[in-house]
């Protein structure tokens, strides 16, 4: 048995084809299912089940193939050690960020961060905090930019800042007197929420004790994106909150919508970068958060 075979089975497991899993490894497929079934000769198990129409994992075969990735998972982090010691500011970094802070953040800091490290190559992208937070630990990423508490174990985390929620509302709205907020005197019925699964909207929900969402005046509020959330505030469409990034030194985001501070102490989030516990390049990690510190977003509060 070798990294090899593994990487077959693996392979073979996920795309649920012998053609497609041999294309993805570039080998022919013959040379794929020989080695794949040597393996199973000598473990003694069979460890798919082959029709002409589908293939699937036996159950020994689902057990052996959750222990495989984590031994090629394991041995990507051999390679990373070793990368690290001979130039542990160098190589490609998987990046992800969640929905509500990417588009604020990456903006301030690309540059900077290219210009301090520039052997390094970023590979960026975006998903949901518990989709990194797996993407994490099964190794398909290497660090992540969320805004709550660590939930999956092997995990660690760099606090980078805190950042105030501003209370977005159209002009002219009863909440148009100019002074700051006091969110819990807020008409939940106006407010105006990201759809499920969204960090942010479940922090705004707790911040005014709210179960779950609720739609205003019969309109559909579970949208994709905070820039959809705005369209529909600049409409007249009811209130919601924007993290300070997004709003940064400008008056409003938009016309037509007005811009107010919190007097809440809750009304902010802790922005943390997350990685594995057993992420080789921690000097890599420390440059990046300090060129991040030198480079926050307007309107976020350094740690």
């Amino acid at each position: 048995m070798n990294l090899r075979d593994l990487e077959y089975v693996v392979a073979v497991a996920e795309e649920g084809h012998f053609g497609h899993a041999s294309e993805r490894c570039h080998v022919s497929q013959p040379a794929l299912s020989g080695q794949i079934k040597k393996l199973e000769d000598q473990l003694g198990v069979q460890l798919f089940e082959r029709t002409n129409r589908r293939v699937a994992l036996t159950p020994i075969g689902a057990e052996v193939v959750e222990k495989a990735k984590r031994a090629l998972l394991i041995a990507d982090e051999i390679k990373d050690a070793a990368a690290a010691y001979a130039d542990p500011l160098s190589g490609v970094l998987r990046f992800g960020t969640i929905p509500t802070i990417g588009p604020y953040l990456l903006p301030a800091i690309l540059r900077p961060i290219k210009a301090a490290l520039p052997k390094l190559q970023l590979s960026l992208s975006e998903d949901f905090t518990h989709e990194l937070e797996r993407k994490l630990c099964a190794g398909e990423i290497d660090v992540a930019i969320t805004a709550t508490p660590l939930k999956e174990t092997g995990l660690e985390e760099i606090p980078l800042y805190d950042e105030p929620f501003r209370v977005a509302f159209p002009e002219g709205h009863p909440l148009d007197t100019g002074g700051d907020i006091d969110v819990t005197t807020l008409n939940r019925e106006e407010l105006l929420l990201l759809k499920d699964g969204h960090c942010l909207s479940d922090q705004v929900a707790r911040l005014c004790g709210l179960e779950r969402k609720t739609n205003v005046r019969g309109l559909d509020t579970q949208a994709s994106s905070l820039e959809t959330i705005v369209g529909l505030v600049a409409a007249g469409a009811g209130i919601t909150f924007l993290p300070a990034s997004m709003v940064g030194d400008a008056k409003s985001p938009r016309p037509g919508i007005a811009i107010r501070k919190a007097t809440n102490k809750a009304a902010e989030r802790r922005v943390r970068m997350i990685y594995r516990a057993t992420f080789p390049k921690r000097a890599l990690l420390a440059a990046m958060s300090a060129v991040i510190a030198e480079h926050l977003p307007a309107g976020v509060r350094p740690i």
